[in-house]
């Protein structure tokens, strides 16, 4: 993730912030004037090396404002913790909550960053206990974490991953309550909701969420969107991403260009059954 920091990159995001919230949001600023739709969410909803992402795309054939509040690597964390996100969001005519992953938020194992989700802070005495053979101070980042979790005993990572898809349900239910306004899930991922990704070092977001998880949240929501890209429309959309050299590495964890025309196609549908 290093790379991420090395050149100038290739797109401006025009960084702004909204109210008190101390995060980084993609500009250009958005008036909070009602009405308007709130989308949140992680790198893709952020739009990481992508000219105009879902949310711009969307704005540009609902004839209405569309407030991108994407971090890049977020959990749920950094938008239920987030008092000016939530405000945002209960104030929008329809919110829009990218899927992420379940390894980037706070468990009964381990802490993460408040706005870097994916950052490991540190591990609990209950996770200290079961792995004991582990020292925590080597990593930063949770992919590492779990991965070396998993390499140590996958039969002691069969709780921990229980503990995260629990976690991940609870929070889930969690951040939607707290949004005062109809609420749509988008699943914008590789790979269908009915088989979990769980390559904690490569596989593709949102990691460890599967079709039960989102029944589970399904009755607390309006809709729930799913799109899955394809291998091919992977490659396609990967020609129009804009990165420096440095970015390369990560360019090529992106969904691309074609998998956001197509998140724009699907919301755009919902969204107009829904205002």
């Amino acid at each position: 993730m290093a790379y991420e920091n090395l050149g100038e990159s290739a797109l401006d995001y025009v960084p702004c912030r909204y109210g008190k919230s101390k995060l980084l949001f993609r500009g250009p600023k958005r008036k909070l004037t009602a009405p308007y739709v709130a989308m949140i969410g992680g790198t893709e909803t952020y739009g990481k090396f992508v000219e105009t992402p879902f949310p711009a795309l969307t704005e540009s054939v609902l004839d209405m404002p569309v407030v991108n509040l994407g971090c890049v690597n977020a959990g749920i964390d950094v938008f239920s913790q987030d008092r000016t996100v939530v405000d945002i969001c209960s104030k929008a005519e329809v919110t829009v909550v990218q899927v992420t992953g379940a390894q980037n938020m706070s468990n009964r194992f381990y802490a993460v960053h408040p706005r870097r989700n994916d950052r490991f802070l540190r591990a609990s005495n209950l996770l200290k206990t079961i792995y004991r053979e582990v020292d925590f101070t080597e990593f930063n980042f949770t992919r590492h974490l779990l991965t070396a979790l998993r390499a140590t005993s996958a039969e002691k990572f069969a709780m921990v991953e229980q503990e995260l898809r629990e976690a991940w349900v609870a929070r889930m239910k969690t951040l939607v309550s707290r949004i005062d306004s109809r609420v749509v899930l988008l699943w914008l991922s590789s790979h269908a909701p009915d088989r979990a990704e769980t390559d904690t070092a490569d596989g593709a977001d949102p990691l460890f969420v599967d079709s039960d998880m989102l029944d589970a949240v399904a009755p607390f929501v309006e809709e729930i969107v799913e799109v899955v890209v394809t291998p091919e429309e992977i490659v396609d959309g990967f020609a129009g991403l804009a990165f420096n050299e440095f970015e390369e590495p990560v360019a090529r964890g992106m969904l691309g260009t074609v998998a956001h025309a197509r998140a724009a196609a699907a919301l755009d549908a919902s969204l107009r059954r829904l205002l």
